[in-house]
């Protein structure tokens, strides 16, 4: 399993992780790094889009090490300070006994309503009992694309029309998930401007009317990012985190990008856990997020036996 995954994260990673190996084999191949060595390994970090706090944090740590251990490789140095800036990113999901709510938060174009499908499809192969909710009620077309996802993986759907009461959907919703005795029960939510008031209201107000149904729902608040508009996404994430407190995030669209180091940049600036990145247009393309895998995946595997 763990092979499949690393295979996975490597052929998604793999223009991200070209740019920063030549880069890293130049600089610490040297036995006096110069200052225009490490401006052209900032502007590598830079091109991988790290963000430039995370790159100034990612350097100054390098540097630190470099000094005290000159006989680690380049690679050697920069997997210690990526598994130190991503510590505590990998989320875990566990079930209980009660239903548990995820609502899925994002901007439109992020993925989220495949992203809810794929979600479901892992669930579900994993013998869970899984409850679909459409509650983008904004976009004509989006419970129909949910509900085919639904007809399609054989589950249960909660629909909605176009111009309905999207908390009054959840509500429903929620109800259903825990007569029918789910595990799970996913809310795919309208594409929404972070910097639109009024619908940053709305999800404050479906977050209320759910803990009608149970105090603790939604146990999960989860943002869907689109890791192809790298460190951009920052911004639009810290406003969603403050409007309904985010508990989790997925980055999409990660095969191919070379804009690998968002990733890092977004965790360091938010330090919310990412339960999965998405790395092709398949339902397995929905991977766990892993540390070890993502590092192996932009540096080159770990041959040198660093943990």
């Amino acid at each position: 399993m763990m092979l499949n995954l690393f295979r996975k994260f490597k052929k998604g990673f793999l223009k991200t992780q070209k740019g920063l190996w030549s880069s890293l084999a130049g600089l610490f191949a040297k036995k006096l790094i110069t200052a225009e060595d490490w401006e052209q390994f900032e502007a590598t970090l830079y091109g991988a889009d790290f963000g430039p706090e995370t790159v100034e944090k990612i350097l100054q740590k390098m540097r630190e090490i470099s000094k005290d251990d000159r006989e680690k490789t380049g690679a050697q140095v920069l997997r210690q300070v990526l598994s130190e800036l991503l510590s505590g990113a990998e989320g875990q999901l566990e079930s209980t006994n009660d239903l548990q709510v995820i609502l899925m938060l994002g901007v439109n174009g992020a993925g989220k309503t495949t992203t809810v499908a794929k979600l479901a499809y892992q669930l579900q192969n994993n013998g869970e009992k899984v409850l679909l909710g459409s509650c983008d009620t904004f976009r004509a077309a989006a419970d129909q694309q949910l509900k085919t996802w639904a007809d399609r993986l054989k589950l249960d759907c909660v629909g909605s029309h176009q111009g309905a009461d999207a908390a009054a959907v959840a509500f429903d919703a929620c109800q259903a998930g825990m007569h029918r005795n789910c595990h799970w029960l996913l809310l795919d939510t309208a594409g929404r401007l972070h910097n639109k008031a009024g619908l940053l209201e709305e999800l404050k107000k479906m977050l209320r009317v759910m803990k009608k149904c149970n105090e603790h729902f939604p146990q999960h608040r989860w943002l869907i990012v689109d890791g192809s508009l790298g460190t951009n996404s920052i911004t639009q994430a810290k406003l969603f985190h403050e409007a309904v407190g985010l508990t989790g995030m997925i980055i999409t669209k990660l095969d191919g990008t070379s804009k690998g180091g968002a990733l890092v940049g977004i965790y360091d600036a938010l330090k919310i856990p990412i339960y999965y990145i998405g790395l092709g247009e398949n339902p397995e393309d929905l991977r766990p997020f892993s540390i070890k895998a993502y590092i192996d995946a932009i540096i080159g595997e770990d041959t040198e036996g660093d943990k």
